[in-house]
């Protein structure tokens, strides 16, 4: 450790003269050495850092580090504004930094989340020395998981990540203010605090007041509703086969961005390139065995990996690879390594989705039952009212939103208590099930008012009665005809479980999910500018010329 060397703050010139700076890492020699380069905007130092890249242990390795503050972050430039400038930053950042003393000129990036996206920016905008990305935790399309879900705001991730990076812009802001930096961190802190007590329910939902307040930079929605170009600077599909390179994407069944992990994956196969998938038990910020309730075993660790390794080390064997003597090595195909709850056993496969899974239908019947027989005669719908101004309450999920809101599967015993939550469950399962690929709601549905949502989640009953969450997902419904019923279809992401002999599958159906989901009022008026809100009455058919169903991708034991 003593032969490492560091250099904090080391400055890039972008090309309109804007200075970002990055701290180095060399290890100890001459070199020289391939680079590890990772962009972002929670600070070069931060402890998220080390989470997904130890430069330390990464510079033993034989790797030279450059963690950069993205621009109009901590020790960088320029204005903040996120997304914006990513794509030409990434291109002239990976530039400079295989021009660095000690250089192997060749360049591989890594990191998760924003980070992750700063990675595919970079890649698109086709640097040379760019040989390989490792996008960890990242979206897609940003319209699927980052800014909406199903055409819902997602104001849980939302509102938070936008106050927390202003702490950085009001210090810029009020830098020889020492009054009015006090009074803006304190109301923001104020703000921050008080989400889960009723912040969350501030309207309207689509221009969100705390933002104004503030004047804070919001995560996108709100901008990209206002400029729909201007999405394109964090969009990544539809371009996957712009991208010529090797990828190594990690993703978890109950992170906020599990199914963008997963067409990412997709995309980059079909368009014929190297691609590795690891798809662990985990949540955006939990990638250890104990997620929500469960305990998934110690080999879900990702200090293990089913006696594995380290997922780091992993990644680190794969940049050796990749990127290792400067020429653009031909790697390995890439694997696919998934773990299957319920079982909790680390899978290696070849493909994603996989061809062998069956899309199984089982239908919402009356009594509360969920068979996998379609309805022969006439069963009367389910009815539920849906008041915006009581929804119900987030429990767990594939989220990231305030403290008090815990990601994972929980126990869904409340939710499943109220009025406006339809339930309908198996009979105990006589054999292993196994659900593994993408979960979809089949909803013939009505309302009375013209627009509102509907949710749908699927869940895991234990053998003592215990429901908890395994996937879920949204849909809005912008123009519904009043007490008229239409089909939807909610798209629950993607899942890997096992359904274990006397166990049951459960499905919930309900329109909210407060506060991962912004509440839809019904009354039809666009998100930006709704402030009142009505009662709806709903109603769920399951006859034989509207049979709802929750279809799901079995796949046989081998």
């Amino acid at each position: 450790m003593a032969e490492i060397q560091i250099e904090f703050d080391v400055p890039a010139e972008m090309r309109d003269g804007t200075v970002l700076r990055a701290d180095v890492y060399r290890p100890g020699g001459t070199g020289p050495w391939p680079v590890l380069l990772t962009r972002l905007p929670y600070g070069k130092q931060s402890p998220m850092v080390a989470l997904i890249l130890d430069p330390v242990a990464a510079a033993k390795r034989g790797f030279m580090v450059v963690i950069q503050d993205t621009r109009g972050r901590f020790a960088s430039e320029g204005e903040w504004e996120p997304w914006t400038y990513e794509e030409n930053d990434g291109y002239d950042t990976v530039r400079w930094a295989a021009a660095l003393p000690g250089s192997n000129g060749s360049v591989g990036m890594i990191g998760g989340s924003y980070f992750g996206n700063t990675q595919w920016m970079a890649a698109l905008s086709k640097p040379p020395e760019l040989k390989a990305i490792a996008p960890l935790i990242t979206w897609s399309d940003p319209d699927d998981g980052l800014w909406a879900r199903g055409g819902a705001i997602e104001l849980g991730i939302t509102v938070p990540w936008s106050l927390m990076q202003g702490a950085d812009t009001l210090m810029r802001r009020h830098r020889t203010d020492l009054e009015g930096l006090v009074s803006g961190v304190t109301g923001l802190v104020q703000n921050l605090d008080g989400l889960a007590s009723g912040g969350y329910g501030e309207l309207p939902a689509g221009r969100f007041p705390a933002f104004a307040r503030h004047d804070l930079p919001e995560l996108g929605y709100e901008r990209s509703r206002r400029e729909p170009e201007w999405a394109r600077s964090c969009r990544v599909a539809g371009r996957h086969d712009e991208v010529d390179l090797p990828t190594f994407q990690v993703g978890g069944w109950y992170d906020i961005f599990t199914q963008g992990t997963l067409d990412n994956f997709a995309a980059m196969r079909r368009a014929g390139r190297s691609a590795t998938l690891v798809m662990g038990p985990w949540t955006h910020t939990n990638w250890r065995n104990v997620v929500g309730d469960v305990n998934f075993g110690f080999a879900a660790n990702s200090d293990f990996m089913g006696m594995r390794g380290r997922l780091t080390d992993m990644q680190f064997d794969w940049f050796q690879r990749t990127i290792g003597d400067g020429e653009a090595l031909e790697p390995d195909t890439g694997q696919v390594l998934l773990f299957v709850m319920g079982i909790n056993q680390w899978r290696e496969e070849t493909e994603w989705p996989l061809s062998r899974a069956v899309d199984t239908d089982f239908h919402l019947r009356a009594d509360g039952r969920l068979t996998l027989e379609r309805p022969s005669t006439a069963e009367q719908p389910e009815e539920f009212t849906y008041d915006p101004m009581d929804p119900v309450p987030t429990t767990g999920g594939a989220l990231l939103m305030a403290d008090e809101f815990r990601p994972g599967p929980l126990d869904q015993a409340v939710v499943e208590a109220r009025d406006d939550v339809l339930v309908f469950t198996t009979e105990p399962l006589a054999e292993d099930t196994e659900v593994t690929g993408r979960v979809r709601a089949v909803l013939f549905a009505s309302t009375d008012g013209p627009s509102t949502d509907w949710v749908a989640r699927l869940c895991d009953v234990d053998e003592h009665g215990v429901s908890r969450n395994v996937a879920d997902g949204i849909v809005r419904v912008r123009a519904a005809t009043p007490g008229e019923a239409a089909e939807h279809v909610v798209d629950l992401w993607s899942t890997s479980i096992v359904f274990r002999a006397g166990h049951r599958i459960r499905v919930q159906v309900t329109s909210s999910n407060f506060p991962r989901w912004d509440r839809n009022l019904n009354t039809g008026e666009p998100e930006e500018t709704a402030t009142t809100a009505r009662v709806a009455r709903q109603q769920i058919f399951h006859d034989p010329d509207r049979p709802s169903c929750i279809v799901l991708p079995v796949v046989a034991a081998r």
